[in-house]
């Protein structure tokens, strides 16, 4: 693989340390485009020391490298916890409130609690310093972090929803919107993990002969 051409720093994270907030925690989410499955939210605070790490935004890697960089991740992070938002919480908050949900559940569970936040174009509620760019999980240590734990305790999930759902192809698309997906949904009609408010989904409910 390629190296890619961004690769991540400690630019966000020192802006926050200027002003004296140390435990800084890195947010990101997987799948939350995805028509079935969970979105997944994790956080992370990485020790403050500047070194710089391998860890790079989970989108840029192949599945083994992500495994890699999780558990280096796991190993070195001050804290770190990883949440769930499950189709019928994203039917009744929608994507963008279940997505909000499920990273306050992963603040939360931080011990040593955060001082200030950085996420991926993520403009939380929350009475922290919060810095939000777009890409952050390109740019900022912290936020790579958080992609690679999101990203691979996500895709374990889908593994497992694949055994408890066969037909439907999760292990291999992870619940997006792939043609096998929507063949699968064409044969099999919508399961119990789908997401009953997204359109696609929506609308074979309610037309149950349209064609994906």
């Amino acid at each position: 693989m390629t190296r890619p051409s961004v690769t991540p720093d400690w630019s966000y994270e020192r802006e926050h340390w200027r002003r004296g907030y140390f435990r800084v925690a890195g947010v990101d989410e997987a799948g939350r485009g995805a028509w079935a499955g969970p979105v997944t939210v994790a956080a992370v605070i990485l020790p403050g020391t500047a070194a710089e790490h391998a860890f790079r935004d989970s989108k840029q890697l192949s599945a083994a490298q992500r495994e890699a960089f999780a558990a280096q991740v796991r190993e070195v992070a001050v804290s770190w916890a990883v949440e769930h938002a499950w189709p019928d919480e994203i039917d009744r908050l929608n994507i963008l409130g279940a997505t909000h949900a499920a990273a306050q559940r992963a603040l939360a569970r931080l011990d040593p609690a955060p001082q200030a936040l950085v996420t991926d174009y993520l403009k939380l509620r929350t009475d922290l310093p919060l810095t939000a760019p777009p890409r952050a999980d390109a740019l900022s240590y912290s936020v790579a972090a958080a992609s690679l734990l999101a990203k691979t305790e996500r895709d374990r999930l889908m593994l497992d929803l694949d055994a408890q759902h066969p037909g439907y192809g999760f292990a291999g698309h992870k619940g997006y919107g792939a043609p096998a997906h929507r063949a699968a949904l064409r044969d099999l009609g919508v399961s119990e993990v789908h997401r009953r408010s997204f359109a696609p989904i929506r609308a074979l409910l309610n037309e149950p002969e349209r064609l994906l």
